[in-house]
């Protein structure tokens, strides 16, 4: 049987071969088949993040209260204020990013070096604001003590304020002894002591009688439970394993532990994005300073890294999201 074959024209097709499928280059598609598959990545760990941080509601910490700090501003609370700031930064990069693109379209070099270099300053602020972050989410802010079930018990005033140990704790004698080759084994050398004992926070909160203490466990308002103070006594006194302060992979004063792992994972993944983004973007730079795209006649590199900045201020604006708005 003789097969029979039709041909048409070109006209109406969206793709009649070739090496420029959609009319795109093949770096261009190659960078969106990227940023498909890097999206797929982001979305599987948010959704993680979700999922976690329902089913530990009642332990889970309140932006609100972690994110409090703002540089050369000790003490005073600015609740998200930074990240706002941060977010605005690498948003406004972004921005940057277009117009260097644009400039490259018209061949104006002097334009793509200065918009580049902004977006460069953009997402290296970034990335510095980043890992003050978290510098200060590991050293933390007020302390806490853990319990035997894994929970955390926060310390506040009459009024609902947060209390610091440091505000609570009194030396207690024999209590700070740290263990050395003379008088402990060997190999517990060298590692920290807490900067406060559970003994010395115990003995503290005794005498300082508008003290109460704050659990996880949310009210029908969606607010964090507050003992009375003979419930604070005795959730110390029987309940009380250690005290724990700022924040890594395995003790959170903020909450509950998931918190800080899925933060530093995520963010960390992120920062990762841009602190690569920002390498990319600077040799870009010098090939625009040194006339590399001028000779090529075309800025279409610019417009790829573009592509790929502009994804990850999007996957910020989800971080952000999940993280600090929910």
């Amino acid at each position: 049987m003789e097969a029979t074959v039709v041909r048409t024209g070109t006209e109406g097709k969206t793709w009649g071969g070739g090496n420029e499928p959609l009319k795109a280059s093949y770096g261009k598609m190659m960078m969106w088949f990227f940023i498909l598959s890097d999206a797929l990545t982001f979305s599987g760990f948010l959704a993680a993040y979700g999922f976690s941080r329902f089913k530990f509601i009642d332990s889970w910490p309140i932006a609100d209260e972690v994110f409090t700090h703002f540089p050369f501003l000790h003490g005073v609370e600015a609740p998200m204020y930074y990240v706002a700031l941060m977010t605005f930064i690498l948003i406004f990069s972004s921005v940057t990013m277009v117009l260097a693109v644009d400039a490259g379209h018209h061949m104006k070099k002097g334009k793509v070096t200065f918009y580049m270099f902004l977006t460069i300053l953009g997402g290296l602020i970034f990335v510095g604001s980043q890992a003050w972050e978290w510098s200060t989410f590991i050293k933390g802010d007020y302390g806490a003590v853990t319990t035997k079930g894994g929970n955390i018990l926060q310390f506040v005033n009459t009024e609902g304020e947060r209390v610091g140990l440091a505000e609570i704790a009194v030396p207690v004698e024999g209590e700070r002894t740290e263990h050395e080759r003379n008088n402990g084994i060997w190999f517990d050398a060298g590692q920290d002591l807490p900067s406060y004992s559970l003994a010395e926070v115990k003995a503290g909160f005794i005498q300082k009688e508008d003290v109460l203490i704050r659990t996880q466990v949310l009210t029908e308002d969606g607010e964090k439970t507050v003992l009375t103070r003979e419930e604070s006594l005795a959730a110390l006194n029987n309940d009380a394993i250690g005290t724990v302060e700022g924040a890594n992979l395995v003790e959170n004063e903020y909450g509950h532990p998931l918190f800080a792992d899925f933060f530093f994972f995520i963010t960390g993944f992120h920062g990762f994005h841009v602190f690569s983004g920002v390498i990319i973007n600077i040799i870009i730079f010098f090939n625009v300073i040194i006339g590399t795209y001028d000779r090529r006649g075309s800025y279409e590199m610019v417009e790829k890294v573009g592509l790929y900045w502009h994804f990850v201020d999007l996957v910020w604006v989800f971080v952000f999201t999940f993280f600090y708005l929910v």
